[in-house]
């Protein structure tokens, strides 16, 4: 059964938050100013939070001139007409019915966004179903974490799934709302160049890195019970992984990809020891600025990783043989999500005097969104003594290529996707499952090898054994 009702509600829930505060009231208010919202959707705002519409209101607007872009605040006067507030304790029945009346007492398609912690899934769909804002003209949305291992994640989605059924529920990996994550299915998939070429024949290894420069920040509490691994590998570099990896669908629907996707989790390898590494980041520089370590930040000592680096492999006809390289950390030099494609080496070379050096298809997610394709090609000179080469990038900048085109928020797309029903960029619970699978075998690997997470200094690009893990292979990091 495929849900295609346009929301005509929409309820925030957790509208106070600093995800709904950065993300989702700006991407919501420039998707009104393109006129992209229907005429008559009203959003509704609720958390514990003593809050007035009026008051609510002016936070919205304060959300937007902060975070939203000059030239995409058009309508801001509009888009506040449509929010209201209504303060809901989730821990308690009370307050859901007249959040409920206020949605169009079950009778108006209704469109629910939980930005909350999970903990709170349990009673926020218990309380929800209760005053008939789980039937059949609603459907809900759950930001990560999505549980800290397969067993949790499992009563997350029971609890879910006991209200809506999976075609009313759209997980969220904000990464999927990225334009370069989603040009990189047009990449694959709308030229002809490509995919003879994407496998094991062709490809020699894959990387993918999410460097982030910040240290802890505000999610003390969450990040020391993550980790890196479960924090970002779980989810974001694994959907990107699977997208890299997975066959052509049939159609570019939602289920026809996600279950591309799965087909990829699933076939992925269990990493043995010798295969990852793990760090915890020490006191350092980044851009110049001294910088405390972990353990100063936390204000204890702890085991947890911030950096991890590992070697995968999907077990397929299509990628047998090909090696994943996956690393991302904690007060990194740099900012940036990228995906590295290595092909071959020519077969054979008639360049007896120049040396020839393998494309490499690079694809840049952020802060920067871009492609980029190394070719060989001949160094301009009469070249008496034999032909040069010299390796060289064909540059496509995104926002260069598409002049006057939006820049949007990935939520943009995410939010508006939810309101209209469309659950290609969302994530499918047997995918989240498979990849809680292959991160518990992971972290049960850590426990029986006894392994700890190396130091490394911020500022640097993880402790030294994770540029051993790729050199041994011969292969080095895309820095």
């Amino acid at each position: 059964m495929v849900v295609s009702f346009k929301a005509k509600r929409l309820i925030l829930f957790g509208a106070t938050g600093d995800l709904s505060q950065r993300m989702l009231l700006p991407s919501l208010c420039a998707l009104d100013a393109d006129e992209l919202l229907d005429p008559e959707l009203k959003i509704i705002g609720t958390a514990r939070s003593q809050l007035s519409d009026s008051e609510f209101r002016n936070f919205a607007r304060e959300a937007v001139e902060k975070y939203l872009p000059n030239g995409r605040r058009g309508r801001i006067a509009d888009f506040i007409n449509r929010l209201s507030y209504h303060p809901v304790d989730v821990t308690t029945p009370e307050g859901f019915k007249n959040l409920a009346e206020k949605a169009g007492g079950g009778e108006q398609p209704v469109a629910i966004f939980l930005s909350t912690a999970p903990s709170l899934f349990e009673p926020t769909i218990q309380g929800l179903r209760d005053a008939g804002l789980a039937g059949e003209m609603s459907r809900i949305s759950l930001e990560k974490p999505l549980g800290t291992d397969l067993q949790s994640s499992k009563e997350i989605n029971d609890a879910v799934a006991s209200a809506f059924s999976e075609d009313r529920i759209f997980r969220i990996d904000h990464y999927l709302g990225k334009e370069t994550v989603q040009n990189l299915i047009a990449l694959r998939f709308a030229n002809i160049m490509f995919e003879p070429l994407w496998n094991a024949q062709h490809i020699e290894h894959v990387q993918i890195t999410v460097g982030e420069t910040v240290g802890l920040e505000s999610r003390v509490d969450f990040y020391d019970d993550a980790g890196a691994l479960r924090d970002m590998v779980q989810n974001h570099m694994l959907q990107l992984l699977a997208l890299v990896a997975m066959e052509p669908p049939t159609h570019f629907y939602a289920d026809a990809v996600r279950d591309e996707k799965v087909k990829v989790l699933r076939a992925l390898r269990k990493v043995s020891a010798k295969e990852i590494v793990t760090g915890q980041y020490r006191a350092g520089a980044i851009d110049g600025k001294s910088v405390p370590g972990y353990d100063e930040e936390l204000g204890k000592d702890s085991d947890t990783e911030t950096f991890v680096a590992l070697k995968a492999h999907i077990d397929n006809w299509r990628w047998t043989g090909v090696p994943f390289y996956l690393r991302t950390g904690k007060r990194l030099p740099e900012r940036v999500t990228e995906i590295v494609v290595q092909f071959r080496c020519i077969p054979y070379s008639i360049f007896t005097n120049a040396k020839t050096v393998p494309n490499r298809l690079v694809i840049g997610i952020q802060p920067e969104e871009n492609i980029s394709l190394s070719l060989m090609a001949k160094v301009p000179g009469l070249d008496r003594d034999g032909m040069r080469l010299r390796s060289v990038p064909l540059d496509i900048a995104m926002p260069d290529a598409f002049v006057g085109a939006a820049r949007r928020i990935a939520y943009e797309r995410l939010l508006l996707d939810l309101i209209e029903g469309n659950q290609t960029l969302f994530v499918r619970r047997d995918e989240v499952e498979a990849q809680w699978d292959w991160i518990d075998a992971i972290r049960q690997t850590w426990t029986e090898e006894g392994l700890t997470p190396k130091t490394y200094s911020a500022g640097t690009w993880g402790p030294s054994s994770a540029i051993a893990l790729a050199e041994r292979d011969g292969v080095t990091w895309h820095d």
